[in-house]
């Protein structure tokens, strides 16, 4: 059985329902989709699931604790709670265990746009599909000061097989016990100092599917430009129409609302008169199932930049600089 994945709890309560509405429409109500529990804070989630029988909680606690010792092993201070609000963001790779054969992972702040049969059929050849171009920016994946990290990877190879961790397909069982046993010791012989300090597992993910020569595809490298579409909200110029995102005439996939923070979200689903890029879109799959509990404002818009002193682009573009 193939589905979808996300990880989630109940700070990021109101994006999950966004992305399972999104999902419902565009992929079908009967998708299967596993939520991986960032901590034990999801009360919400499964209140707000219960009606969902196509969804459900990820709850094998042996897997979970086999990737809470890998990610131990491997890049301990991302698992610092007081340094990194990322701690938990590795339990997305409990989707290597199962419980699908071909899995396609959502991070919860994104909504889907088209089919995915697309991802799938890559999966046919490929062990592991991606569509972004975070590989113009290796800065936040791999310590580019570092003069191992030559010895390890080749440029060629830095250049165009990075990946955003946010939307990715793979298959069960790619990454097995003697797998990680071998990663883990590679990284504590000395690669832990080619990964990037920040972003929480990306640097990591990355690191393990180029490490083992993974057999991976992105749609980004290889489509025709004229065929090509963005993918985060810091792209100003896509188009909607019917609900739906448009990249020059092309249809998205997907949607990230990277930058956008929970608390900005809730404020706005509070009432508060927030504007972000593609809010209306949110809004509408946020609501889509109670449509009567949408906000309705009655301030001034504010924008990102009254609450935070810069403007969405400016902090995304300050982690990522990518604007597609």
């Amino acid at each position: 059985m193939n589905g979808i994945c996300t990880l989630a709890n109940d700070t990021v309560c109101d994006q999950l329902i966004a992305l399972l509405n999104s999902i419902e429409i565009i992929l079908g109500s009967n998708t299967p989709v596993c939520i991986y529990p960032f901590d034990d804070q999801i009360q919400q989630i499964k209140a707000q699931i219960a009606n969902r029988p196509n969804v459900f909680i990820y709850e094998d606690s042996a897997s979970i604790q086999r990737w809470d010792e890998f990610m131990q092993a491997a890049a301990p201070e991302r698992l610092n709670r007081k340094k990194s609000r990322l701690y938990g963001a590795h339990r997305r790779f409990c989707a290597f265990d199962g419980p699908f054969a071909k899995f396609i992972y959502l991070d919860a702040d994104t909504l889907v746009m088209n089919s995915l049969d697309a991802v799938f059929q890559k999966l046919e050849l490929s062990d592991f599909v991606v569509y972004d171009f975070q590989f113009r920016d290796p800065t936040k994946v791999y310590n580019i000061q570092s003069p191992k990290l030559l010895e390890v990877f080749e440029q060629n190879r830095i250049d165009s097989q990075i990946f955003c961790s946010g939307f990715y397909g793979s298959k069960q069982g790619l990454f097995d016990q003697n797998t990680r046993d071998w990663l883990v010791a590679e990284l504590q012989s000395g690669d832990a100092e080619i990964l990037y300090a920040g972003a929480g597992e990306q640097p990591l993910l990355n690191y393990m599917v180029m490490k083992t020569g993974t057999n991976s595809y992105n749609f980004a490298c290889s489509l025709p430009d004229s065929e090509k579409t963005g993918c985060s909200v810091t792209s100003p110029h896509f188009q909607t129409q019917d609900k739906i995102l448009y990249d020059k005439g092309n249809r998205l996939t997907y949607i990230h609302y990277i930058g956008v923070q929970p608390d900005l979200i809730r404020r706005v689903c509070a009432g508060e008169n927030i504007d972000f890029p593609y809010r209306d879109l949110f809004l509408h799959y946020r609501y889509l199932r109670e449509p009567e509990k949408r906000p309705i404002f009655t301030e001034p818009l504010k924008s990102y930049a009254d609450i935070s002193g810069r403007s969405l682009l400016q902090r995304v573009l300050g982690r990522l600089r990518i604007n597609l």
